[in-house]
């Protein structure tokens, strides 16, 4: 994965300057300088944060490959997954990037005693639904300001344009799947 390249790639094709992006991603200059060059790896919430600056999805920056036509192929070997290190959590991209859809399928696993960190806010008009498919999760949406408990078989929907995070308080691997359906354009 070349996060970093693909940042400054998007960044430049838009014509957006390193201290607009920062203005944008609300990510300092000299961080988003070291996330181009490589130096660092961000967490899940800088990653939203950037795409977010970019007007993308983060799969769409996270997979920057060339798109043939109206059928793809996801296989499982070339999947893109990205790991949090502060937390453990892992994104696995499930569906194909097709810019024109608007929807992403995800498989997120939190460790035991973890979280996801926080997400930024979408832009209006993004909506995420959730499915537990092993373990519990906890759903911080508004700050902390709701807090919904999940169990395995649980689905929950909501507008994603407020911080939202996901925890795990038990001692297993939680996993959900998370479709993230995007009106704007």
């Amino acid at each position: 994965m070349h996060f970093g390249k693909n940042v400054k790639k998007i960044r430049k094709q838009k014509g957006i300057t390193l201290q607009k992006l920062s203005q944008l991603s609300e990510v300092s200059p000299s961080m988003l300088s070291k996330i181009e060059r490589e130096e660092k790896n961000p967490t899940i919430q800088v990653a939203c944060q950037i795409a977010e600056g970019l007007n993308i999805t983060l799969s769409d920056l996270l997979d920057q490959k060339e798109r043939k036509k109206d059928r793809m192929v996801l296989k499982k070997e070339t999947r893109q997954i990205y790991i949090d290190k502060k937390f453990g959590f892992e994104r696995h991209l499930l569906s194909p990037s097709a810019p024109s859809s608007g929807i992403e399928f995800i498989l997120n696993k939190i460790p035991p005693k973890s979280e996801s960190g926080i997400f930024p806010a979408h832009k209006e008009g993004v909506t995420e639904t959730i499915y537990v498919a092993k373990g519990c999760i906890t759903v911080e949406l508004d700050g902390g300001d709701f807090k919904e408990n999940l169990n395995e078989g649980d689905s929950f929907y909501f507008e994603a344009n407020t911080e939202h995070r996901f925890i795990n308080k038990t001692d297993e691997e939680s996993h959900y799947y998370l479709v993230i359906h995007s009106t704007i354009k």
